[in-house]
């Protein structure tokens, strides 16, 4: 929630998973969260990052890994490390 000023006052936000989209709830200890530099062609960093929440129960799966790379790539960090039949 956000107050006049247009800064935030909840004591907690809560964070979606990127994989499924479900709430990741304040018990989800097994959650976490990637952040992964954006670079320019030389490798330096441009000083912004893409964020991706994943939680305990992809985790727990062990699709966590296949997971953060069809991510990555549906973001234009990867190329052709994801690969998927339609």
């Amino acid at each position: 929630m956000e107050n006049d000023k247009g800064t935030l006052v909840d004591l907690y936000v809560p964070r979606k998973c990127s994989v499924t989209n479900r709430l990741i709830t304040s018990k989800d200890h097994a959650s976490v969260q990637i952040s992964v530099a954006d670079v320019d062609a030389e490798g330096k960093s441009l000083g912004t990052s893409t964020t991706f929440a994943i939680s305990g129960d992809v985790r727990s799966m062990g699709e966590s890994d296949d997971s953060i790379n069809r991510l990555a790539t549906d973001a234009g960090l990867l190329k052709s490390v994801f690969s998927y039949q339609k």
